[in-house]
């Protein structure tokens, strides 16, 4: 028995043995895995466009660098021993003024600062590009064609570690202030184009916005607030030009809505003969006959005809002993316009409809719309009855509601 039950712990430590060891195979397989997957993540992190182009540019950098500083410091060390940290002060120039474009990019100083940087940058590569062209094209040992390259090369490779440094540096500033997104490039679009079409409006908020203090005034709220002191209109987007136009498209909708007279009511009117015309439709086509302004009316008296006899082939035109009063007949003076043509009634098919009556608050809405771009001194009733088509006395109430619209401070929520 005592036997067994060792044979049982032996066996129990083995199995927890190799358990442990699995455990353990098992943990080193998945380290070695994620340690695997991190590597490739980071090597494709790493092989990016963006990294590569960055490495790449730093090394193409070094390179011109080392390229161009021996030479110089050949040149000047031929010149004079003394002359060794010339050579050294100008490539450090460069890169030192180089650095501070970088830097002034990252903090997003004023473009002059900047500009000035690279122009001692320029300054400082130019002369030791000078300095490696007089060396190239003075070596002895070689032919005028190679002394040519020699120094044509020396000089590139001089200015050309500045230049690919200077074009990284704008294009990383480029790809870290601009937001790839679709809704980003949509914002910045409306911004350009909002501020291209309505310039007044766009320096309106910008002073502002200037004038608040940082962050209390919304862009938003600044172009609301500009909107209405340069056009009057709470709505962005509405002017007083829209206005009209708005309130004469609506006036023609009306008119293409109201139905016009029939065919039939012309031809009816045609057929009609002065004798079928009653008495006030003649009565009112002669008014309308006379001029407005011309000269007085001329009153002729006729003879009044005398009973004709059966024998006398025509009546008397002598006045007769017991004369009885003459009418006067009224002769229209000549008028340089055409007498307009009487008409009889017109037929109830041919009048158009009557417009539907409006309420206070209808009227007080279409005044408010005809009158948004008028100044307070063009705040008339009759200019009001004209414009909304009204009675006088409606015309001078809608005068009075708008005037005190206009003159009292508005309350805001």
């Amino acid at each position: 028995m005592d036997a067994v039950a060792a044979e049982r712990r032996r066996q129990d430590r083995q199995r927890a043995d190799d358990e442990r060891a699995a455990r353990l195979d098992g943990q080193r397989a998945a380290d070695k895995a994620r340690r695997r997957a991190e590597r490739a993540a980071r090597r494709e992190r790493m092989l990016t466009p963006q990294n590569v182009y960055r490495v790449g540019t730093l090394a193409l950098v070094v390179a011109s660098g080392l390229a161009s500083l021996p030479a110089q410091v050949l040149h000047f060390v031929d010149i004079s021993p003394m002359l060794l940290p010339l050579p050294l002060s100008l490539e450090g120039a460069a890169w030192v003024m180089a650095a501070g474009v970088a830097f002034a990019d990252s903090r997003h100083l004023a473009a002059w600062v900047r500009w000035l940087l690279r122009l001692f940058v320029m300054a400082a590569a130019g002369f030791a590009a000078s300095v490696n062209y007089g060396y190239g094209t003075g070596l002895s040992d070689l032919s005028p064609a190679e002394r040519s390259t020699a120094g044509i090369g020396l000089a590139a490779v001089t200015l050309l570690g500045p230049l690919l440094f200077e074009i990284r540096q704008w294009v990383c500033t480029l790809a870290a202030s601009d937001d790839d997104t679709p809704e980003a490039r949509a914002a910045r679009r409306h911004e350009r184009v909002r501020r291209r079409h309505h310039r007044s409006v766009a320096r309106t908020a910008d002073r502002l916005m200037s004038a608040a203090p940082l962050g209390t005034l919304p862009t938003e709220d600044a172009w609301a607030r500009a909107w209405a002191i340069e056009t009057g209109a709470d709505c962005p987007g509405m002017t007083p030009r829209l206005h009209r136009r708005a309130v004469q498209s609506a006036a023609a909708l009306e008119d293409a809505l109201t139905p016009t007279p029939k065919s039939t009511g012309k031809r009816q009117k045609k057929k009609e003969s002065r004798a079928e015309r009653s008495t006030p439709d003649l009565q009112e086509s002669a008014d309308s006959a006379a001029p407005a302004v011309g000269p007085a009316p001329v009153v002729a008296a006729l003879p009044v005809p005398q009973p004709v006899g059966f024998l006398k082939p025509s009546p008397s035109l002598k006045p007769s002993a017991d004369p009885k009063p003459v009418r006067p007949v009224t002769v229209a003076a000549q008028s340089a316009r055409p007498a307009r043509r009487a008409t009889g009634r017109l037929p109830q098919s041919a009048r158009p409809a009557r417009r539907p009556a409006r309420t206070p608050a209808q009227l007080l809405t279409e005044a408010r719309q005809a009158t948004v771009g008028w100044p307070e001194e063009h705040l008339t009733a009759d200019r009001i009855r004209k414009a909304v088509h009204t009675s006088s006395e409606r015309a001078r109430t809608l005068r009075d509601t708008l005037l005190a619209e206009r003159t009292t401070p508005a309350v805001k929520p």
